[in-house]
């Protein structure tokens, strides 16, 4: 391909709405661009780079007999209702279309698996198999962020494994995990595996394959001493035991202090030595309070799975206030007409201040038990960094990542819910066992950019890299372009994908935008080193370049991707 050809655009400036550097990279280097939010065209660039992803990915789901399927887009609400799904997602767009018929475009497919599987599916013979598909997605995010960190239309790789028994289903989620960690690293990515929370997806068991990166939207708690890995919503921990003898309780005024960082100061004492409460109610507008120590978070993932409800909300003032609790002074002590769930830490603690439920007015010395009691003792705080490891003892951290990936075992929660069923060896019927795969690709593509720039462009590892050689002829005249004609039949007539960059532009605008190109080799033909017989052969990412003669080139090249 030649650039007179190629149809780019490049910019010298950063759009300034783009805050991630992958946002940045792929606008200014031509790869992207926006259409409406959270929706973005491709440039051929970044459809040669999303091709070289999928082929990798369509590699190593053929590796572990995954096959390759394609299911609709646009689905009938029936099938969504039938799962229960439908009322349940905020972000799942629905229409009707000029039949009346209830519509909408599909943000996943287990549904429509679901359905295609039933229906063939008979004998315990044909099970386990694993389906796949490449398929574009509709999220109707309420906020895009990142370019194609966070967007509303996105190309995903969805897998869907059915099997007859758990251990099946077991085995096959390890092969599928592997299956992930080789696509990830051939991409250019050490992933960190986290367990993670299995969402709107349901099921029992979920990991996420994470980039650690500054620029995340996930936080990951890790061990670096015994490799415990979670996401921060489920993360475990132990609770370190403060408990001391009990002092008698004392009224103190806190005229203006409501937030716990305000009376922590105001007291002088740690965050840790106060006790927080927060407030959710459901939609039946039952009132829940959330109490953990003031330095730590309240997890709300974790208390909705423990309380099974994914309907909490954060609670009004009023209903608050109900309850015979005054908000930023509050606290479960004499609180009526609310379920009170107390996290481990407070209980392992002693002589704590907590909210007097007076305007102006906390108690010191507050104790679990002696004080107050609780209708569940639960493990519903979010870990941070200096926690102690529930595995090891050692201390854990909090790191920000990007997730790249998703695997679930769903079980049978869409087989029970779309009566999808197989005869087992006893001629009895059973619901098929579930589990789900994902990889968006134009997150892949860029967290890969995330990972591998630097101030100038993309640094593109080879096996996704849009174009393998970039070949730029740094002179006008006519041995220059003859020299560069030459190289770039010779590489093309081997199968090696050139990018030549003929255009009447100085030297340094060509090296600006190979820079942004991010291509793993580039060429400079012309020059002095033309009139040594010589061209020049740099690696992008590398300072320096080499001078070697034209008949090496095809050698070389052919080395480095070997």
């Amino acid at each position: 391909m030649k650039v007179s050809n190629l149809f780019v655009q490049t910019l010298r400036e950063v759009p300034n709405d783009a805050t991630l550097t992958s946002h940045q990279l792929l606008l200014r280097g031509g790869y992207i661009k926006q259409l409406a939010q959270g929706i973005y065209s491709l440039f051929p660039m970044g459809k040669r780079v999303m091709d070289k992803i999928e082929k990798i990915i369509r590699e190593e789901m053929h590796e572990i007999s995954s096959q390759e399927i394609d299911l609709p887009v646009s689905q009938p609400a029936s099938i969504w209702k039938e799962s229960g799904r439908y009322e349940n997602i905020d972000e799942l767009l629905k229409f009707s279309d000029r039949n009346s018929h209830d519509m909408v475009l599909a943000m996943t497919h287990e549904e429509a698996v679901t359905d295609l599987v039933r229906n063939t599916l008979k004998s315990y013979k044909q099970l386990p198999f694993s389906l796949y598909q490449l398929q574009t997605k509709f999220r109707d995010e309420i906020r895009s962020r990142g370019g194609l960190i966070r967007v509303r239309e996105f190309v995903m790789k969805d897998a869907y494994s059915f099997h007859a028994s758990n251990q099946c289903l077991d085995d096959y989620y390890e092969k599928a995990k592997n299956a992930y960690i080789q696509i990830f690293n051939r991409a250019g990515i050490e992933p960190i595996v986290v367990q993670s929370d299995t969402g709107m997806m349901g099921g029992k068991i979920a990991h996420e394959f994470m980039l650690e990166s500054s620029q995340g939207e996930d936080y990951l708690i890790l061990c670096r001493t015994c490799g415990y890995q979670a996401n921060a919503e489920i993360a475990k921990f132990t609770r370190e035991n403060l408990l001391a003898e009990l002092l008698p309780i004392e009224d103190v005024e806190t005229p203006t202090q409501e937030s716990i960082a305000d009376v922590a100061d105001f007291l002088k004492l740690e965050k840790s030595k106060c006790m927080k409460c927060v407030f959710y109610e459901d939609s039946e507008g039952q009132l829940y309070t959330a109490v953990t120590l003031g330095h730590l978070e309240v997890s709300e993932i974790k208390l909705k799975n423990f309380l099974k409800r994914s309907d909490l909300q954060v609670a009004s003032a009023e209903r608050i206030i109900a309850s015979a609790m005054v908000p930023g002074f509050a606290s479960p002590i004499n609180s009526k007409n609310n379920t009170i769930i107390v996290d481990e830490s407070v209980t392992a603690s002693s002589n704590l201040v907590a909210g007097a439920n007076k305007k102006g007015w906390h108690i010191k010395n507050v104790n679990y038990g002696r004080d107050f009691e609780a209708n569940e003792i639960a493990d519903i705080a979010q870990a941070e960094t200096g926690c102690i490891c529930f595995k090891c003892a050692g201390k854990l951290e909090a790191t920000r990542g990007i997730e790249i990936g998703n695997i679930f075992k769903l079980g049978t929660k869409f087989t029970d819910a779309m009566e999808c069923k197989f005869l087992d060896e006893k001629g009895k019927s059973q619901s098929a066992i579930m589990g789900c795969y994902g990889i968006g690709v134009g997150r892949l593509m860029a967290s890969v950019i995330e990972q591998h720039h630097d101030d100038w462009g993309v640094i593109w590892p080879k096996e996704i890299a849009p174009f393998q050689v970039h070949l730029v002829s740094l002179g006008k005249d006519e041995p220059s372009l003859s020299a560069s004609a030459e190289i770039y039949q010779e590489l093309s007539s081997h199968g090696v994908e050139v990018l030549w960059d003929d255009r009447n532009e100085r030297p340094g605008v060509k090296f600006k935008d190979a820079d942004l190109w991010g291509i793993p080799i580039r060429l400079g033909v012309g020059g002095k080193a033309l009139k040594e017989g010589k061209v020049e052969w740099k690696i992008r990412g590398s300072k320096n370049f080499d001078k070697i003669s034209p008949t090496e080139v095809l050698q070389k090249v052919q080395d480095f991707y070997s």
